[in-house]
């Protein structure tokens, strides 16, 4: 089959997916949770919807049980939108991707805060000079009044 076409399903599953978790689905089990990505295998009998859950641990579990019971709902919707023989048997999947790159951020804020005591800024000798134009310019400024504080009045003469 196309790649092409296999990225339309993928992107149209998602889309679908993502409404019907958010905006559709009354479970109180699911909450916090973002549709990240979906896979569809290529005989269109199958898709993974990946999903992201805000929360504990307990929350994630709890979350992702109520996806699995709302996993016919979901393919539901997404019959109604797709026109293909096959509707996929629809999975969702938790996405470890988004938890990884906060803690690869963390540790990079990290060890950029454990450098940035150890290096001392370097000394630039233009900066010193551009010091002193600015003190020229402050010096004319002092000859001119100060801009009204209220902003622009308006003076019927």
């Amino acid at each position: 089959m196309k790649s092409h076409r296999l990225a339309r399903v993928n992107e149209v599953i998602r889309e679908t997916a993502a409404n019907a978790v958010l905006f559709q689905l009354k479970d109180p089990r699911v909450k916090g949770v973002t549709v990240t990505r979906a896979e569809v295998s290529a005989d269109l009998q199958h898709a993974k919807v990946y999903v992201s859950v805000m929360g504990s641990e307990k929350e994630q579990k709890l979350t992702m049980y109520g996806l699995a019971s709302a996993a016919g709902f979901v393919q539901t919707k997404i019959a109604e939108r797709l026109t293909t023989r096959h509707v996929p048997h629809v999975t969702f999947v938790f996405d470890e991707g988004i938890k990884k790159s906060l803690a690869i951020a963390q540790i990079l804020a990290a060890e950029k805060a454990l450098m940035a005591p150890a290096e001392p800024p370097p000394a630039d000798d233009d900066a010193d000079d551009a010091d002193d134009a600015d003190e020229t310019d402050t010096e004319d400024d002092a000859d001119q009044p100060p801009p009204p504080a209220d902003g622009p009045t308006d003076r019927a003469g």
